[in-house]
């Protein structure tokens, strides 16, 4: 009986198999959040497209939207997708992601005044800003994930206008 005891200590048969048993966890959960982690940036990368092609479309409102309203449903339909009748799909996000904001800069300063003093260098802008909350498949608390184990992503387009 002893002498088998010593063959099977000495037996190296399967030890491979109990290293990538020891071992495969860990890559699993490595390959899951590199997987996760890939979508949260393509998610960023959603809403970056989805602003840029909406400030696009600042001189093509319809006369029956604002600039604003027009930005803000282009980027939603931008992200969103469309519906097979052509139509922009309403979720995930909805105009109440997207903020249009304004600028009046005066000689290269923002200026809070409606126009320029005279023989000041005027430009006009117009900035576009859409924000998602990412929830990943494995709410994991890195840096930059919410109580509510969200990821608050964020794309910002602009444009000169004047």
């Amino acid at each position: 009986m002893i002498a088998r005891l010593r063959k099977l200590r000495r037996d190296e048969d399967g030890a491979a198999i109990i290293e990538l048993a020891m071992v495969a966890p860990v890559l699993a959960l490595m390959t899951i959040g590199v997987v996760d982690m890939a979508n949260g940036f393509g998610q960023k990368l959603k809403l970056e497209q989805a602003a840029q092609r909406s400030i696009e479309k600042i001189m093509q409102t319809t006369g029956v939207l604002t600039v604003e309203e027009t930005i803000a449903n282009e980027a939603v339909c931008q992200y969103n997708g469309h519906n097979d009748d052509g139509s922009c799909k309403t979720a995930p996000i909805t105009t109440a992601n997207v903020t249009v904001t304004h600028r009046l800069e005066c000689n290269g300063t923002v200026s809070t005044d409606p126009d320029c003093a005279s023989g000041q260098t005027e430009s006009r802008w117009i900035q576009v800003t859409v924000r998602h909350d990412y929830e990943p498949m494995f709410p994991i608390t890195f840096s930059g994930i919410d109580a509510d184990g969200k990821y608050k992503v964020e794309a910002v387009a602009g444009i000169r206008t004047q």
